[in-house]
């Protein structure tokens, strides 16, 4: 496994990741694709953006970003997204790991997660193992495609 930081020419691959777990609809808030002009952008605005390669493929993405502006930017955020063929294997965990990495060289004290699904069960049990503890619970916090609602957690974890 290697982790290497976005570069332009990994847009595709990239994007591709990042919009397969947003067709979904189970995990990410955001609800429609990116064009590969709108996922060059955003992937180049974050803190960081990272991408995880097994051999020459890539399997793997994170964004890293301040999750407030100000006096609040000392506190993170940071979304993954895994390829559906590397699910369950655990390979998130080196998304996990760098991010939290990469975060604590950024200057960041803590990591937040806003809406982790509760029904993301895979998730939630790897975050759990790196620290992130669950503060909140948001009643009806995701809108499923359905139209019905699930709950979100909020989640933290201290960086220094």
């Amino acid at each position: 496994m290697k982790l290497l930081t976005y570069e332009e020419s990994f847009c595709e691959n990239a994007a591709k990741i990042w919009n397969e777990v947003v067709e979904e609809q189970n995990s990410f808030p955001q609800n429609k694709a990116f064009s590969l002009q709108e996922a060059d952008e955003f992937f180049k605005s974050q803190t960081k953006t990272g991408c995880l390669f097994d051999g020459g493929e890539m399997i793997g993405i994170y964004i890293l970003h301040p999750n407030n502006l100000g006096n609040c930017g000392h506190i993170c955020n940071c979304s993954y997204g895994l390829t559906k063929a590397a699910r369950g294997k655990g390979l998130g965990k080196y998304l996990v790991e760098d991010s939290i990495k990469e975060a604590k060289n950024a200057g960041f004290t803590g990591m937040q997660f806003n809406a982790v699904v509760s029904t993301n069960y895979g998730a939630i049990k790897l975050y759990r193992r790196f620290g992130f503890k669950i503060l909140a619970t948001v009643p009806g916090g995701y809108k499923n495609p359905d139209g019905t609602y699930t709950d979100t957690y909020i989640m933290f974890k201290e960086l220094c």
